[in-house]
């Protein structure tokens, strides 16, 4: 059976970079992704289902979306991990139009990008603690000992991240 080359891609790059320390990692995605991606055409925006927002009313003054979790991470630059699941929730909800997350899929897209949460469980408790509140809990799904919580941002953590994006 021959090897996807696809995942013997991403194993050379695991491999490559998992002596390197946040910083240097996050240097060598960024050239990666603009060595890469700069000869590509233009991404199309993503579609909106029909009727979200009729052409007669005026959206929010969010920016714009975005194609892949990588643009919107770059775009935000967020510093902390606390911010970086804040960003990642935000990429579930707002940009992927998802009405609430789970922990696991948040955390998906973080380790993807090279930034997993050791306990992103307590990252998310920690944004449900902070005043305002950036995120709540509005679920439990499954039995006591095996449950799954789903998560939505609060609307001071979507503006959290839109300030991110609003500093680049």
């Amino acid at each position: 059976m021959s090897s996807d080359p696809e995942i013997t891609a991403m194993s050379a790059i695991v491999a490559a970079l998992e002596d390197l320390e946040e910083a240097q990692v996050a240097r060598v995605l960024h050239w990666a992704q603009q060595r890469y991606t700069a000869a590509q055409p233009a991404v199309a925006e993503p579609r909106r289902s029909e009727g979200a927002v009729p052409n007669d009313v005026e959206e929010s003054p969010c920016p714009p979306g975005f194609a892949e979790f990588y643009d919107l991470f770059e775009a935000a630059s967020p510093d902390t991990g606390l911010d970086r699941a804040l960003v990642a929730g935000y990429w579930l909800q707002v940009e992927k139009g998802q009405e609430t997350f789970g922990s696991g899929p948040l955390n998906r897209e973080l380790k993807h990008l090279g930034y997993p949460a050791s306990n992103i469980t307590r990252d998310l408790g920690r944004l449900m603690n902070r005043t305002p509140k950036l995120v709540m809990k509005v679920r439990k799904e499954g039995s006591a000992r095996q449950s799954r919580n789903r998560y939505k941002l609060t609307s001071s953590g979507i503006d959290a991240v839109s300030q991110m994006l609003g500093k680049s």
